[in-house]
């Protein structure tokens, strides 16, 4: 019974993005057992007010961004990129309130920035482990500007439909700008799909900067 409660709930509790990315809400970091389980070392806490844990070998770091679409996630983007990549020493848990719309931003900004995919294809990514994330329509204005500089292009187009931005493939005309979709970058991509799809979306530690629900 408890192995099947926590196989319908964990997707609520804790996703895996890589072998050693996870994603998840504010009640994760607090579960000592399961940061333990999952190996995690470093913890990036994307929410203003929740408490930051302190666990042995546990770095916790905080970026301090509110769920708003003024808020400016994207000065975090490279700097949270370049901390999960750069965590050898064990997994990483990205989380924010609700795990809906900050921490699955700072994620896909990984994801395009050191494992080589588009924005379309790391939304893709990040929602088949997660399918109820949220990205307000800031943070994925913020998105597409990374993604431009990263690649010289868009893969995606963000459509306002009242609340919930609606999210599809941006056909591209530029044959000369390197197409990150030729890239595998492991075997924990599942990013084989169709592109011809569309989609929608449903919104103490050390600190990298400033700004929750």
């Amino acid at each position: 019974i408890k192995a099947r409660w926590e196989q319908n709930l964990g997707i609520m509790v804790l996703s895996q993005i890589t072998p050693t990315l996870f994603l998840s809400g504010a009640e994760a970091p607090l579960n000592a057992a399961l940061v333990s389980r999952k190996g995690i070392t470093l913890i990036i806490n994307a929410t203003l007010s929740h408490a930051c844990p302190a666990y042995p070998g546990v770095e916790c770091v905080r970026v301090p961004v509110s769920d708003l679409p003024t808020a400016n996630l994207g000065t975090h983007f490279e700097q949270v990129a370049e901390r999960i990549h750069g965590n050898r020493a064990g997994g990483t848990l990205v989380h924010c309130a609700a795990g809906m719309s900050r921490s699955p931003a700072l994620v896909m900004a990984y994801l395009m920035r050191y494992r080589s995919v588009t924005l379309c294809q790391a939304h893709r990514w990040v929602q088949e482990s997660r399918p109820y994330i949220r990205l307000n329509a800031g943070f994925w204005e913020q998105l597409l500007r990374y993604e431009r500089r990263l690649y010289g292009k868009n893969t995606v187009r963000v459509m306002p439909a009242e609340d919930t931005p609606s999210v599809s493939e941006q056909p591209t005309a530029d044959p000369d700008t390197a197409d990150p979709e030729s890239a595998d970058p492991d075997s924990a991509d599942p990013d084989s799909a169709d592109p011809d799809t569309s989609f929608s979306q449903g919104p103490l530690g050390s600190s990298l900067g400033s700004g929750d629900l």
